[in-house]
């Protein structure tokens, strides 16, 4: 037997409709609520992650971890920071949402997904616009050194400054133009005598000034080849000082040539290390929306849930 619907209810039923109608599908209280808890955790999750790092660390040789460890450790705590914070925001963003009672459940998990995707777009645009200066100094800084370590040679061979470089490699401009007037402890004079020899004068400064010059042209002309061979012998007494000259001006092309080498080889690590932190940073953040959307459909059910509880007064 078919029993038709009060008017009352048919009346309540169209009023309800009517305003589920003009309501938006986006509550954004829950999901700017959801976005701030996915930040907040973010902020103190990145904050642990630095602490736990610099604690596994050390200068000393042999303590601590290795790069390699450091590295994969810190993609780790990445992905696992983005998971946990944006779960934690969509799920927040799915539980607060506003009911809605005449929506498709079809509609209602596009909307959760929706709102979970939101409050991580939003979370992760406040931690990078909060963050941005710390990571803008840390990427210049890295940068710099980069840099620096790139164009230490070539600032070396212009300035001659060949000094800058690690005298522990021998690299050194002082080193090598000390080495052309090394002798055994006298040098002759006029008439052959020896005579005890004197601490570095100009013709030093000179005759870096000379190899300053050829590195940065790219040879040792022969006037000053000859010129140098005569101050070598008039300072040690070698019988052929040009070959002293072209031994010790090779032994620094090659120095030189090694430190160019060592630089571009840090500075194609380090490229390499900031390309794949960049794209691990990328597949995270990948995981962080797809786990926020998730997380807000699990909300969005345990929100729909409960069932409004009503009590009438008694007389």
């Amino acid at each position: 037997m078919h029993m038709e619907t009060p008017v009352a209810t048919r009346a309540a039923i169209a009023v309800t409709e009517a305003d589920d109608s003009s309501k938006s599908g986006v509550s954004w209280g829950a999901v700017f609520a959801g976005a701030a808890a996915a930040a907040a955790l973010s902020y103190i999750l990145v904050i642990l992650g630095f602490g736990l790092g610099l604690s596994s660390v050390s200068p000393w040789a042999n303590s601590g971890v290795s790069a390699t460890a450091i590295g994969v450790a810190t993609i780790v705590w990445l992905a696992f920071t983005q998971i946990a914070a944006s779960a934690m925001g969509g799920y927040l963003a799915g539980r607060l949402r506003v009911k809605w009672a005449n929506v498709h459940s079809d509609e209602v998990y596009f909307r959760d997904t929706a709102h979970g995707f939101l409050s991580w777009a939003i979370a992760s645009l406040v931690v990078a616009a909060f963050l941005a200066s710390a990571v803008s100094s840390i990427v210049s800084g890295g940068a710099s050194v980069v840099g620096a370590a790139a164009g230490g040679a070539a600032t070396t061979v212009a300035a001659g400054a060949a000094a800058t470089a690690d005298a522990s490699d021998g690299a050194s401009a002082d080193y090598f133009v000390d080495s052309l007037f090394r002798s055994a402890g006298t040098t002759p004079t006029a008439d052959g005598t020896p005579t005890a020899t004197t601490g570095p004068t100009d013709r030093n400064v000179e005759a870096g000034r000379i190899f300053a010059r050829s590195l940065a042209t790219g040879s040792l002309p022969p006037a000053d080849k000859q010129y140098l061979g005569q101050v070598v012998a008039s300072r040690t007494g070698l019988g052929q000082a040009e070959q002293r000259v072209d031994q010790s001006y090779a032994a620094m092309v090659q120095a030189v040539e090694t430190a160019k080498t060592k630089a571009k080889e840090a500075a194609d690590q380090a490229r390499k290390a900031a390309a794949g932190l960049s794209l691990w940073m990328f597949v995270s953040l990948l995981c962080g929306a797809f786990f926020a959307s998730l997380a807000a459909t699990f909300g969005g059910k345990r929100r729909d849930l409960f069932v409004p509880i009503t009590t009438r007064a008694t007389r």
